[in-house]
C-alpha cells in the first residue's frame, strides 16, 4: 500500500491510498487519525488506512503532491555505499583516511539533514546553494520511522549536496547539506509490507538537461555496506523523536568529478517498490 499527502485542484489538503494512476482519499475527520504522521504511528497502519478510506477516486494527474511528511526529523547516512566512500575520498586529500575509516567503523556517518520546511516534494523544485560550484544530487532508499524508531515504509530521497563546500572542509558538512530546499522527498510512502525483498530494490538516478539525458546511473540497495537495523540502532543511541524520523539511507550513486548540476535541469529518481520522484533544479 502507497500513502500520499496531496492539495486538491480547490486548494484542499489531504491524504491518500495510491492505485495505479488514482488516489482514494482518506477521511480524517473521524478524529482517531488526523494525519499521516497519525496513520503510521497506528498498531497496524495498513489497516487504518483502509478503515479510513473514502469517497470518490481522484485523478493522480489533477492533484499537486505534497511532500510525505508532517513534522518528522530528516536525518542522513553518509559512505554505506563503496561509491560514497571512493566521492567523498576525491572530494578532500586532507579528509580522505576519515572516510575510509568511517566506511568500516562499527559507528555510521549520521547527520541532521532538513527541517520539513527545507524538504521538496515530488515535481517541487530542489536548490543549489548560491556560494557553491559543484552539486549533485544523491538518490538514496529513505526509511520512515514511528516515534518508537519502528520502520513503517520507505520513499524516495535526493540528498543534494554542494561537494565543493564539504571537499573544502569536512567540518562545512552541515552547510553543504541543510539549507532551503535541500532535500527531496516522495513521492509517496510505501509502506513496509509492500516493499519488496531487500536484494531486489533497484535505484537509478536520471538527469535530464535540454530535453536530453546527461547522467544515467544505477544501483541497488544489495550493495549497501550496513543493514537498516543498524542505522536505525545508532540513530536511536541516547536520541528521542516523539514526532518521528526520515532517515536517508546513503548514496550508492555519484556523477563523475566533472559533473554538477545546473539550474534547469531535470532529476528523476526511480526505486523499486515505491516509484519515481522527479524535482526541478533552481539556483539562487
Amino acid at each position: 500500500m502507497k500513502l500520499a499527502k496531496y492539495q486538491s485542484p480547490g486548494g484542499q489538503p489531504g491524504v491518500a491510498r495510491v492505485e495505479g494512476d488514482q488516489l482514494l482519499p482518506l477521511d480524517l475527520s473521524r478524529g482517531q487519525y488526523r494525519s499521516l504522521f497519525e496513520i503510521l504511528e497506528a498498531e497496524n497502519p495498513y489497516e487504518a488506512a483502509e478503515f479510513l478510506t473514502d469517497g470518490d477516486r481522484i485523478p493522480l494527474a489533477s492533484v499537486n503532491l505534497l511532500p510525505p511528511i508532517d513534522q518528522q526529523e530528516v536525518w542522513a547516512a553518509g559512505v554505506t555505499y563503496k561509491r560514497s566512500k571512493v566521492a567523498r575520498m576525491e572530494e578532500s586529500e586532507a579528509a580522505a583516511s576519515c572516510y575510509d575509516r568511517v566506511y568500516v567503523s562499527p559507528r555510521p556517518e549520521l547527520f541532521f539533514k532538513a527541517t520539513p520546511s527545507r524538504v521538496s516534494g515530488h515535481g517541487q523544485p530542489l536548490r543549489i546553494r548560491q556560494d557553491s560550484e559543484w552539486n549533485v544530487p544523491e538518490p538514496e532508499l529513505t526509511l520512515v520511522l514511528t516515534s518508537k524508531l519502528q520502520l513503517v515504509g520507505f520513499t524516495v530521497g535526493n540528498d543534494m549536496s554542494s561537494r565543493d563546500i564539504e571537499g573544502d572542509n569536512p567540518l562545512y558538512l552541515p552547510q553543504a547539506k541543510c539549507y532551503n530546499q535541500c532535500c527531496g522527498l516522495g513521492p509517496w510512502i510505501t509502506l513496509a509490507v509492500g516493499m519488496p525483498p531487500r536484494n531486489e530494490i533497484g535505484i537509478r538516478l536520471v538527469i535530464h538537461r535540454g530535453g536530453k539525458t546527461v547522467y544515467d546511473g544505477r544501483t541497488s540497495v544489495d550493495h549497501m555496506a550496513r543493514t537498516f537495523e543498524n542505522l536505525i540502532g545508532w540513530l536511536g543511541r541516547d536520541n528521542s523523536f516523539p514526532t518521528g524520523a526520515l532517515l536517508l539511507t546513503g548514496t550508492g550513486i555519484v556523477p563523475e568529478g566533472n559533473f554538477t548540476l545546473l539550474a534547469g535541469d531535470i532529476v528523476e529518481i526511480k526505486i523499486d517498490g515505491i516509484g519515481t520522484l522527479l524535482n526541478p533544479i533552481v539556483q539562487g
